[in-house]
């Protein structure tokens, strides 16, 4: 099962909610009766190392294709040009030029050229840090994390190799916890989809609740479940307004999260709430109980 973490601006707590949840799934399960998965594809700012805490045991470095054109092939046709979605390619009276910055790597320009002039070539864009992590070097978390390089932009496709890495390593039983970028635009769709459930994390706040609609249109529109959580929830005014929204829409709220000093305490040092408070290990176990086992709008318990 694959269960992805979002949030429709950064800062709302979703990698909170990610390293609890696979801590928590690791503790229950132990790695024997089914293996746990942390993957971080918020590449662009990883941190559950922060509170996961893993010994990496292999690092190693990430590339995506990018075009080479063969000037002796090549007939400056254009067709490579036309079809790039990106514009990544310009054809001159003289050459190709290849923007490597804004190539995608999708192959399209390999495939419509009808003089088999273009080729692909590997440019690196980040590095896959793989290894175990888990209370007391217990090693029940299966770390995988994608770190892009400085001033890179170009991360769906190292956030791809992170998906197919872990993807790969788990098995049917296994359940992975998918620590997505905030936001709703290419990054985080390529982290979310085809994923057996969504968990939305938000705070309530004007920029979150706005963030929070952009980001239910993004799960709605790709057809998964879904359910929501609030993060340092108080009952005062935004607190009601962001319940309401939920309320007239008919969503799932799996978790509220209360907005306490000792909770933000705990972050701030790198800890582990289900570690150090047991009422949040306890609202961490509900959530856990209501998202790792969905099933078709059904639940059961741990």
């Amino acid at each position: 099962m694959i269960i992805s973490i979002a949030s429709g601006k950064g800062g709302t707590g979703k990698t909170t909610v990610a390293v609890n949840l696979a801590a928590l799934a690791a503790e229950i399960y132990g790695g024997e009766k089914r293996g746990v998965f942390y993957a971080d594809c918020d590449v662009e700012e990883p941190d559950g190392h922060l509170f996961l805490k893993p010994d990496i045991e292999d690092s190693t470095k990430a590339h995506t294709l990018i075009p080479k054109v063969d000037p002796d092939k090549c007939t400056l046709c254009g067709k490579c040009a036309e079809a790039c979605r990106f514009n990544a390619l310009l054809v001159t009276r003289k050459n190709v030029i290849v923007f490597d910055e804004l190539c995608h790597g999708c192959g399209t320009c390999k495939i419509v050229c009808g003089d088999d002039a273009v080729s692909e070539r590997e440019r690196e864009i980040g590095v896959i840090d793989e290894g175990k992590a888990g209370a007391g070097g217990s090693g029940r978390i299966n770390y995988v994390a994608g770190v892009l390089n400085v001033g890179e932009h170009m991360s769906p496709p190292l956030i791809k190799i992170v998906r197919e890495r872990i993807e790969s390593a788990a098995k049917g039983d296994d359940i992975v916890f998918i620590d997505a970028s905030p936001g709703t635009s290419c990054p985080v769709i390529e982290a979310v989809r085809d994923t057996d459930y969504v968990v939305l994390v938000t705070e309530p706040t004007p920029f979150g609740l706005n963030d929070l609609k952009l980001a239910v249109g993004m799960v709605e529109t790709l057809g998964l479940p879904f359910g929501i959580v609030i993060n340092r929830y108080q009952d005062d005014e935004r607190g009601r307004e962001l319940l309401e929204y939920m309320e007239d829409k008919k969503l799932t709220v799996l978790a509220e999260i209360p907005l306490r000093r000792s909770i933000a305490e705990i972050i701030s040092r790198g800890g582990l709430l289900i570690d150090e408070d047991m009422e949040m290990k306890n609202l961490f176990r509900e959530l856990l109980n209501r998202v790792i086992l969905y099933r078709g709008d059904q639940y059961d318990e741990i």
